[in-house]
């Protein structure tokens, strides 16, 4: 075990949900911290509460986004952006549907709070993981993640 999977078992007995630990773990990686931002990920918590994507995959893409995408009107997003959210959600997808049957929340834990359990923390795990790979390939330090310069070039 890892300090990330230490982590991840931390937030999870906290209550926090899936798309909550991946935003905390992004934010401390940068030495950050934005009550405001994880709280917005509740919305995403549980399928957005009905069972639909897993908070883990829509919490994964709010990542990246944060790391890469827009923060403003005289701001743009990376122009790699598209194919990290691209490639994260087709990872996703594939995996999800190869060891649950499908990438939704219904599907992988049922609202059965021993297949939550169960699955979840490992399943934020790989998540993690694979968000770190995206961004390690694309030279992203996740701790600095590129921003643009008042002339919209992009600086690290």
């Amino acid at each position: 075990m890892n300090e990330d999977t230490f982590r991840i078992a931390e937030l999870l007995l906290a209550d926090m949900k899936c798309s909550h630990v991946l935003m905390t773990l992004a934010l401390e990686a940068g030495g950050r911290s934005n009550p405001d931002l994880v709280r917005a990920m509740s919305g995403l918590a549980l399928g957005m509460g009905q069972g639909l994507d897993c908070g883990a995959l829509s919490g994964g893409c709010c990542v990246l986004g944060l790391l890469a995408g827009r923060g403003g009107e005289d701001e743009p997003e990376d122009e790699r952006f598209a194919d990290m959210l691209d490639e994260f959600s087709g990872w996703f997808v594939v995996m999800a549907k190869e060891r649950y049957g499908g990438y939704t929340c219904a599907d992988i834990m049922g609202f059965d709070p021993a297949l939550k359990a169960e699955r979840c923390p490992g399943l934020v795990g790989d998540c993690w993981e694979k968000i770190r790979e995206i961004l390690e390939s694309r030279d992203v330090d996740i701790a600095h993640p590129p921003r643009p310069a008042s002339d919209g070039e992009l600086q690290p």
